[in-house]
């Protein structure tokens, strides 16, 4: 690959210069297609769990439940290390192509044969192996994808960009779900599930959509000058403390984590809350469960696209307080409820702030963020993606726990939902340093000297 940028007509008026917004807006078809690269990725793992559980079972019998362990532990560096690597070195690669979209398309192949051959896998050292690719090939997606919606959506086009998003994501999760759950009818009964064409249709989807967005996405601004450096040292310079310079995105980095962290102190502990709280056997709450996650996915869906076109007129950051706000309200009603169908009522509350957030969150990200560094920065933001449900679970699953043996189960798992209250207010303190760009918040209006002073170059 060259380190020079390469001039095409998919260039044109996307970005005269590198580092800056573009001004020439997407085709409503452009912003459907991006979108829905991001259904995708998350449909893949929307599921995943349900098939990773069956399938290591029926290979290792009890042993599955240290398996599984052992490869999420193994997964893991792969996926916090890949997508800000590469999203890092696609900032500086120039090819006829444009800078992200040759990793889109490999890594989208790429997944898709892992996937397969996880779906055909006939052990579990193969199945391994392959898990563990998918983990590589979907972020060295990801990362550089994530730097695509920076690159090429103009200012008054980000809030609607960032609410088909987060309606894509909460959709993918689902729809993953369900692709994957299929596999109980598909297979001779309900105990012997066939989950073999539902992962090949989820091979089909990311491999088509990987194609869709190579083909009919713009290829972006020209890359970032290498200046002499290997593409060995820029990986290695991803995580440099340079970072730390740009102020307003590491402490929306800590706001990410905090408000994710809150719904996740449910979200991942529910079978325990349920059954401590309510004393619920394993049919009962498996009906409220299904219950819950329908709820908040309707939910989820409602407020991201509000949520975003609210954002683009109010500003950001009062959009991400709110949602935070309606976060604590619903984690509250969770932990005080005194009969299940309250805490249904509380996940629906939560699923409405969460919807906006994951939208305005990421709207204001690409609006704060080094644009000509964008796959860099928005790469690195999936280390707070990674990390802030297996924290919610150890921390969430520590205090249920003891103040269960202090107190009683009942009230460690009420204790442990309140936690989800704390983290949405630390979501919030954090947000309070952000600078908002002055155009984010009024549409058209330059910033003051001062104001773009404190933003990124």
């Amino acid at each position: 690959m060259s380190t020079e940028p390469v001039p095409t007509p998919a260039t044109a008026g996307i970005a005269e210069e590198v580092g800056e917004r573009p001004t020439t807006p997407l085709s409503y078809l452009t912003l459907f297609q991006i979108s829905i690269y991001w259904f995708a990725l998350n449909a893949i793992w929307g599921g995943f769990e349900l098939f990773q559980q069956e399938r290591t079972g029926e290979m290792l019998g009890q042993e599955a439940r240290i398996a599984v362990g052992v490869m999420d532990m193994l997964a893991a560096p792969i996926a916090l290390l890949t997508m800000p690597v590469a999203g890092s070195i696609s900032d500086y690669v120039a090819t006829r192509w444009g800078r992200r979209k040759p990793f889109i398309l490999v890594g989208s192949l790429l997944a898709a044969l892992s996937l397969v051959g996880l779906a055909l896998a006939p052990s579990f050292p193969l199945l391994l192996v392959f898990f563990l690719l998918l983990q590589l090939t979907t972020n060295i997606a990801r990362g550089p994808f994530a730097g695509l919606v920076p690159d090429l959506v103009p200012e008054k086009q980000v809030g609607i960009a960032s609410g088909l998003m987060g309606l894509m994501i909460v959709a993918g999760l689902v729809g993953g779900y369900l692709i994957i759950w299929s596999g109980y009818l598909l297979g001779p009964n309900p105990d012997t599930p066939d989950f073999t064409t539902p992962v090949l249709f989820l091979a089909a989807v990311i491999g088509l959509t990987g194609i869709g967005t190579f083909l009919w996405t713009p290829n972006g601004p020209p890359p970032k000058p290498r200046g002499g450096r290997s593409w060995a040292k820029i990986g290695f310079q991803t995580f440099g403390r340079d970072i730390l310079q740009q102020r307003s995105y590491v402490f929306l980095l800590g706001s990410r984590f905090f408000i994710l962290m809150a719904a996740g102190f449910f979200m991942n502990l529910n079978i325990f809350f349920l059954q401590d709280a309510f004393g619920m056997g394993p049919d009962e709450r498996s009906t409220w469960v299904l219950l819950g996650l329908a709820v908040t996915t309707v939910a989820s869906g409602i407020g991201t696209l509000p949520g975003a076109r609210l954002s683009d007129i109010v500003g950001r950051k009062p959009v991400i307080y709110a949602s935070a706000a309606l976060g604590a309200v619903g984690m509250a009603l969770v932990a005080l409820a005194p009969v299940p169908a309250v805490v249904i009522a509380g996940i629906a509350v939560v699923g409405l702030g969460s919807g906006a957030f994951l939208s305005v969150d990421w709207a204001l990200m690409t609006d704060i963020i080094p644009k000509a560094s964008a796959g860099r920065y928005m790469g690195l933001s999936n280390i707070v993606e990674a990390t802030n449900g297996p924290v919610a679970s150890a921390l969430g699953g520590m205090v249920m726990y003891s103040v269960g043996l202090l107190l009683g189960v009942a009230v460690g798992a009420r204790f442990a939902m309140f936690l989800g209250v704390i983290a949405f207010g630390l979501g919030a303190l954090f947000l309070r340093p952000v600078v908002e760009p002055r155009r984010a918040r009024r549409g058209g209006e330059r910033p003051t000297p001062d104001e773009a002073a404190a933003q990124p170059a």
